[in-house]
Parts: C-alpha cells; structure tokens; sequence
C-alpha cells in the first residue's frame, strides 16, 4: 500500500514552482504511482510541462462522484533565506521539509494513498472517487480551467479539496478580483521639459488605496475585505520621465457581492490619469456549515482525531473558485497542510496528520458514497 508521508517527500524533491510552472515532472510520478497501484489514470500535458493528472477509482453508478482536488504546482522558494534545503523532501521530528509540503503536495499524497486503499474494497463504492489534480492553480488555476473546457464539471457530484486546513473544516473562500491601474504621464527629460511623471501620480494612487476601506458586506467567518498591490511597472531609463506606469492590484472579499461595487470604490479614489481594468476575477465559494456534506466531513475527522473541527473560513483561492463556478455541488476544504504555513520560508508538513488525513479521506468517501 501507499506511504502518504514517504510519497509526499517524494513530491517535495521534485520542484513544481509557479512561476515557471513545469509540473510535468510530479505529474508524471503521481500518474505512474496510481497506474502502479491499479487506478485508471490520464496524463494530459496541455501546455509544454504543464500537465494535470486525472485518477478514477470506479463505483456502481449509483451516485455521483466524489471528486478529490489538489493542484501539483507550489509558489517559488523565495528570496528569504531558508535554514534547511527548500526541496530537502527529508523528515526530521516527524515533519517533513521543503517547498510544497504543506501547499499542498501532502494533500496530493494523501489523496493518492487514500484512493488505493478504496480501490482495494471488495465491494465498490455507490458512486466513482475521481482524484483531480492540477497544474498552474497558484497563478491562475490554469488546470482547472483547462478542465472546464474539456467538460469536467458535469463530473462533479460533491469536491473536496485538500488545500491546507490544520485538518479543520474550510466551508468558505473569499473572491479574488485582479485589477491593473495604468497611470498615463507626459514624456520629458530631466535636462529639461519634465512633463508628467507617470510614476508619480501611481505613487499617488497607491497611497489612496493604502488609506481605502472597501464598504462591503462582511461575512462571520472571513476577514473583512482587502486591496493590496503586488506589482509596479514603469519607466524605460532613469533620465527620461515615464509617460506609463502600471500596478496589479489583488482586491479580496466575501461571497454574494458584485464585483462592479469593489472596483466603483477604488476607482473613487484614484487621481486623475489612472484608469482601472480587470485581468481575472475568481468568485467565492461557500458551502453551508449545516449541510450534510460537512457533517459527513466532521464526523470523518472526529472519528479518527478524537475532536470535532472547527468551521472556518478562508482568504486564499482553490480550484473550486474554477471548477464550482456555475454548478451546484457539495464543496468542503480539507487538508493536512497547516494553514498559514502557504508560501512561507522553511515550510513543513507533520507526517501524523498526513497519515490521519487519508484515513479521513478514506471514511468520506466511505460514509458518502454509502
């Protein structure tokens, strides 16, 4: 049978970082894995090195699919230096290093190690286990929109996804809309006609947007609304004034909420010259915390942690902004990973809650598929 932690650390030798994605070479792994172990499974590499990984564990057709998400690609190390490899993929006091092992490639392992042993059953399940994992989320779930294009969503019956979760219950994510704000100047030079420094006015705009607080509806398990820019651009040489500056901007909020009414806020408070357009929108996803699929995921956890989860709501994205987008479906996050632990120097992933998030990965879709 699979090892989740042995293959996670596995996963972790193996760089995936977004930028410059090249997941091939862990969907290769994973694919040849679950072949290895009897599971149905497609490789489709829809961009060079960029590949998703398709797996099915086959049920009755009496119920629709459980459908298990988990992305192959992780941020970049970093420049912040780490004090032990970023790909180490070794364990040391029962947790296991490097980039990837919290977001998310334990998920992936333990999806995987999961999915053998309910391909072992004698009887199968009422409905099929689908594990979907995904190349390019970090950035812009590039595999799971190529997913939506080949039809996957007409799979979909219920999707658990393994995004960290310190192995709570995530029933909520915010809604990600990404804007870029060009700042328009007048061409000159230093020795001379200044013109209008492009610059200038977005280091105006920027200070507005630091002193903005989006009046939006707030939700009980979110952080309240957010706008943050994450990337400058301008200029062409230090004596020549820019005419153009550009920033992306990364706004956050709840569900239910028309993003036309984030961005009438900030254009608001911008000078004049600086104009707005949208690069992506992702919606929010949000599953009820009552809903018999949650309680089915409580009881999974409580059965094998002896605690019951604690509801919570997040500010990240998953695929599910991708794949849920237009479809009615069951919808829960659960991960070994620790939450908080994304993208930060010197991460880790503990092997015990890895080993006890495929045992409730596997009593999910045993007590779900019933």
């Amino acid at each position: 049978m699979i090892d989740p932690v042995q293959l996670t650390a596995e996963l972790v030798r193996i760089q995936s970082c977004d930028p410059p994605g090249g997941e091939l070479a862990v969907a290769q792994v994973v694919a040849q894995t679950l072949l290895q172990i009897g599971i149905a499974t497609e490789l489709d590499e829809f961009l060079p090195g960029r590949a998703n990984v398709i797996g099915r564990v086959p049920g009755r057709g009496e119920k629709p699919a459980l459908v298990m998400s988990a992305h192959l690609d992780t941020v970049p190390a970093g420049e912040m230096p780490w004090s032990f490899d970023a790909f180490a993929g070794d364990i040391v006091d029962g947790r296991i290093r490097g980039r990837g092992a919290s977001d998310m490639k334990s998920a992936v392992a333990a999806f995987v190690a999961a999915a053998d042993r309910l391909n072992r059953r004698h009887r199968p399940l009422a409905g099929d286990v689908i594990l979907a994992f995904t190349a390019g989320e970090s950035a812009n779930c590039l595999g799971a929109r190529h997913l939506v294009k080949q039809g996957f969503q007409k799979e979909i019956g219920a999707f658990l996804c393994g995004e960290p979760s310190t192995l709570d219950l995530i029933v909520v994510e915010k809604a990600i809309l990404w804007l870029e704000a060009e700042a328009r100047g007048e061409m000159g030079h230093v020795s001379g006609a200044r013109g209008v420094n492009a610059i200038e006015v977005m280091a105006d705009a920027i200070h507005a947007l630091r002193g903005l607080t989006l009046d939006l509806p707030g939700h009980p398990l979110l952080s309240p609304p957010s706008v943050a820019v994450g990337r400058i651009q301008g200029g062409t040489a230090v004596n020549v004034t820019p005419d153009r500056c550009t920033a992306e901007i990364d706004v956050r909020f709840g569900p239910g909420i028309d993003p036309a009414e984030a961005i009438a806020q900030i254009a608001a408070v911008l000078p004049p010259r600086v104009s707005l357009r949208t690069t992506d929108f992702k919606p929010a996803v949000e599953e009820r915390p009552d809903s018999p699929f949650i309680a089915t995921c409580a009881g999974a956890v409580t059965a094998r942690t002896g605690r019951k989860p604690t509801i919570k709501g997040v500010s990240y994205y998953s695929d599910g902004a991708i794949l849920l987008d237009g479809i009615k479906a069951p919808f829960a996050i659960l991960g070994p990973g620790d939450l908080g632990m994304s993208g930060q120097p010197n991460e880790t992933a503990g092997a015990d809650a890895i080993r006890a998030c495929t045992d409730i990965y596997v009593k999910i879709a045993e007590d779900w598929l019933a």
